[in-house]
């Protein structure tokens, strides 16, 4: 038997390629109607007012903090186990980052320790947090609203691996990733391994008109026909903000609003993905899953264990055809990050997970055979590595 299994992997089919086809043979391949009609489609799934739609996640989260006005001297908090843009779009902002060690357990921000580190630094020194849905698994957003608007901060949700994730909340209701019930913006990732597999985009979510007509702005040079009459000239525009080229082009959208149609089908592959790993790992010494805690359902971008000898199996799995994962180095470990200060041992948790973690594969086209012989080879490698 011979295989090459990644971690993650798009699925096109071909009503995505009639999609971007239609696209392609149309008169607009750029700031065209697709792209409303995406963040429309979008903004529904996850359950929020509006959707912008930009050429990155990475975008997408540089115009959330200059949206919330994120300016030099101000400084936010997010977690050390995330992908850089995360931190680096703060800094595009002229900003400061900080980080708060995560959950042993999740692997999610820490809330008491948030909350702790607030406590202990002097009035208004943070001015928002970003906490991240890593693998797919909700913060709990309710619990740190209290928090943020106990310290006056606000909040950018990074839920780049979460589309159609959720937790239920102390009222019993179910709260979607992107909804923003609890946050000011949310941000997600169209990546090609991701849920939606746009080619390359991002998509900000807002429930606040005034956020969602800056986003609009900002990520068109700050361009804006506001106030402009028709008597003036039809060419006429104005530019009272900086903004960007960050544009997400028709054919990206197409592809994106064809995905979307079979979001919730793919995410239960995934979890039925999960539940066979989960099953298969639970009773054996040596691997670690995350946990799960109840009431809150992952997305599942990843399926993250923990082993001992992570680099060994890394290679071993390489040798079967298994192409496994890192997520993440952590940002305080990076050269540029230990250049501004950082330390990873300020943060043991996350240095702690670093050391053990493995991505091992999670996407929707999996097949059953294929995931037998990932499972086969990480539990050999463990039971013979004790």
């Amino acid at each position: 038997m011979s295989f090459s299994i990644p971690y993650g992997r798009q699925s096109i089919n071909a009503e995505d390629v009639q999609a971007v086809v239609e696209v392609l043979t149309s008169d607009y391949l750029t700031q065209g109607p697709k792209i409303k009609e995406f963040e429309e489609a979008f903004a529904i799934y996850v359950g929020a007012t509006y959707a912008v739609a930009v050429s990155n996640g990475t975008a997408a989260l540089h115009l959330a903090n200059l949206c919330l006005n994120l300016k030099k001297g101000q400084k936010v908090l997010t977690t050390p186990i995330t992908f850089a843009a995360t931190a680096n779009t703060v800094l595009y902002c002229g900003a400061e980052i900080d980080f708060v060690d995560i959950d042993p357990n999740t692997y999610l921000i820490d809330l008491n320790k948030l909350e702790n580190k607030l406590a202990a630094a002097k009035p208004n020194t943070y001015v928002g947090v970003i906490p991240v849905d890593f693998t797919g698994l909700p913060v709990n957003t309710e619990k740190l609203s209290t928090i943020a608007d106990k310290y006056n901060l606000w909040i950018i949700e990074d839920a780049c691996h979460a589309p159609g994730g959720y937790f239920i909340n102390s009222d019993e209701k179910k709260i979607s990733c992107g909804s923003n019930k609890y946050t000011d913006l949310t941000c997600f990732s169209l990546h090609p391994v991701k849920h939606i597999a746009a080619g390359e985009g991002g998509i900000i979510t807002t429930n606040n008109k005034e956020h969602y007509k800056k986003l609009l702005r900002l990520r068109t040079h700050g361009i804006t026909k506001d106030g402009i009459q028709p008597s003036e000239g039809g060419w006429r525009y104005e530019i009272e903000e900086l903004g960007f080229n960050y544009r997400l082009p028709d054919i990206n959208a197409a592809l994106g609003l064809s995905q979307l149609q079979r979001a919730n089908v793919n995410l239960q592959k995934r979890h039925q993905i999960a539940q066979k790993y989960d099953a298969s790992f639970k009773n054996i010494s040596g691997i670690k899953i995350q946990h799960q805690p109840k009431n809150f359902n992952n997305a599942y971008h990843l399926y993250v264990i923990k082993v001992e000898n992570r680099k060994k199996l890394y290679n071993y799995l390489r040798t079967k055809g298994i192409y496994a994962q890192v997520h993440y180095i952590p940002v305080p470990q990076l050269g540029y990050y230990q250049k501004l200060g950082f330390t990873i041992n300020d943060y043991p948790i996350a240095k702690n997970y670093y050391a053990h973690c493995l991505s091992i594969p999670m996407y929707p086209s999996l097949s059953i055979k294929e995931q037998e012989f990932v499972i086969k080879y990480i539990i050999e490698f463990v039971t013979e590595n004790v």
